[in-house]
C-alpha cells in the first residue's frame, strides 16, 4: 500500500508551472481586475437579492441541491464560503458588464455578420484517393449508391459511419474556408465535387441552409463574443507586471 501522500501550497504552484499554465492563470487574473475596475468605472454595483439569485442559480446548475452537497462541491475545490460568494459575484459582475457593455451593440453586428452565425445540415465523408471520390461522386449523382453506403464503407469513427456521414448543423467557422464558401451558397439539397484539403478529400452533401434568428440563445452568444473579443483587447493593451513569489520559481 502507498504511503498517506501529503499536497501543500508549494506542490500546487509547483504542479500549475510544471503544467504551463502559468499564461492562461495570469490571463484570468488580469481579466478578473479589468472586469472588476470597468465595472466601478461604469457604476455597476449587485444588491444582495440580486447576489443570492445568482448563487441560487449556481447552485441548481452545479446539481448542489443541500447544504452538504455544497460543502463538499466546496471541500473539492478548497475554496471557503467566502471563495464561493467571491465566485459569485465576480460571475455576476460579468454579467452585468456585458449586459452594460453590448446588450445596444446586438442588432447592429448580428446584421452586420448574420451569416457567421448561418447553420448548415451536412452529411461529409472524407476520402484519401481523389479519383475514388470522383467516382463515388458520379455514382451519387446517378443514384447508383447513397451517402449513407458510402460513410458505411469508408468512414472510420464508429458514430459519423453509423449515422451516414451526418456532421449535424455546423457553422462557417467549423468548417474550413474552400469549404464553407460551397457550403454556404449551396441549392439545397446539393451534393459537391470532391474538395481538396490539407485534410484529405471532402465528399459533401449540404441537406439544409439555416438562417440565423436573433433569439435569446444567439442575443447571449453575440455578446459574449463582443465581450471576449474587447476583453483581449484590454489585456493586450496594459503593461503585465508579474511578481512571482518563491513558492512557483
Amino acid at each position: 500500500m502507498l504511503p498517506a501522500i501529503t499536497i501543500n501550497t508549494e506542490d500546487i504552484f509547483h504542479q500549475i508551472k510544471l503544467s504551463c499554465q502559468i499564461p492562461e492563470i495570469i490571463e484570468g487574473i488580469v481579466s478578473r481586475k479589468i472586469i472588476a475596475a470597468t465595472a466601478a468605472d461604469t457604476g455597476i454595483s449587485l444588491e444582495t437579492e440580486e447576489l443570492q439569485k445568482a448563487a441560487d442559480q449556481f447552485r441548481l446548475i452545479n446539481k448542489l441541491q443541500s447544504a452538504d452537497e455544497t460543502w463538499s462541491w466546496l471541500q473539492k475545490y478548497s475554496m471557503s464560503l467566502d471563495d464561493f460568494e467571491e465566485l459569485v459575484h465576480t460571475n455576476l459582475l460579468c454579467d452585468k458588464l456585458v449586459q452594460h457593455l453590448f446588450a445596444d451593440k446586438v442588432e447592429p453586428y448580428f446584421f452586420e455578420h448574420q451569416l457567421n452565425y448561418a447553420g448548415a445540415v451536412i452529411y461529409e465523408v472524407v476520402l484519401d484517393d481523389e479519383e475514388l471520390a470522383m467516382e463515388l461522386f458520379y455514382a451519387l449523382t446517378e443514384g447508383e449508391t447513397s451517402f449513407y453506403e458510402i460513410a458505411h464503407q469508408y468512414v472510420q469513427d464508429n458514430e459519423l459511419r453509423r449515422s451516414g456521414g451526418y456532421r449535424g448543423i455546423v457553422n462557417r467557422q467549423d468548417l474550413k474556408p474552400e469549404i464553407s464558401a460551397a457550403v454556404f451558397a449551396a441549392k439545397t439539397p446539393q451534393i459537391f465535387k470532391p474538395i481538396v484539403t490539407a485534410k484529405g478529400v471532402h465528399l459533401i452533401l449540404v441537406e439544409e441552409i439555416i438562417q440565423p434568428e436573433l433569439d435569446d440563445k444567439l442575443r447571449s452568444q453575440i455578446m459574449s463574443d463582443l465581450f471576449t473579443k474587447w476583453l483581449k483587447e484590454q489585456i493586450t493593451q496594459i503593461e503585465i507586471i508579474k511578481r512571482l513569489d518563491s513558492q512557483i520559481d
